[in-house]
């Protein structure tokens, strides 16, 4: 909220509340999407565009280490979130990613944030 008090020239000393900051900058900068919706959707089509193609970066996401994970919790890989997102497995979303029309609709499906 500093920032967008900054950026509108608001000082806490006017007693603005936030709510009113936020209807500011709605109207100044209109309808946006939450930052974990955009994050989703990024992360799957970079997912989609690395699956089509043959190089490097497909090798190494695809590939796996020897040895078990370690102690404690696991942290979320990056198959943990596309399982979760698509509701895919992982091998099920790779021939889910051969057809692009296909994928853009699960990719749109998938990264809308329930309100």
């Amino acid at each position: 909220m500093r920032f967008y008090r900054k950026i509108l020239r608001i000082s806490y000393k006017d007693q603005v509340t936030d709510e009113e900051v936020r209807a500011k900058i709605q109207l100044a900068i209109g309808p946006h999407l939450d930052l974990l919706t955009i994050v989703k959707r990024r992360k799957l089509q970079w997912y989609g565009h690395v699956s089509c193609s043959s190089g490097l970066a497909k090798t190494i996401l695809q590939g796996t280490v020897k040895g078990g994970r370690r102690r404690g919790r696991q942290r979320k890989r990056r198959e943990d979130n596309i399982r979760e997102w698509t509701g895919l497995e992982f091998g099920k979303s790779q021939r889910a990613v051969e057809s692009k029309e296909k994928w853009r609709k699960l990719v749109a499906k998938s990264s809308a944030v329930p309100q």
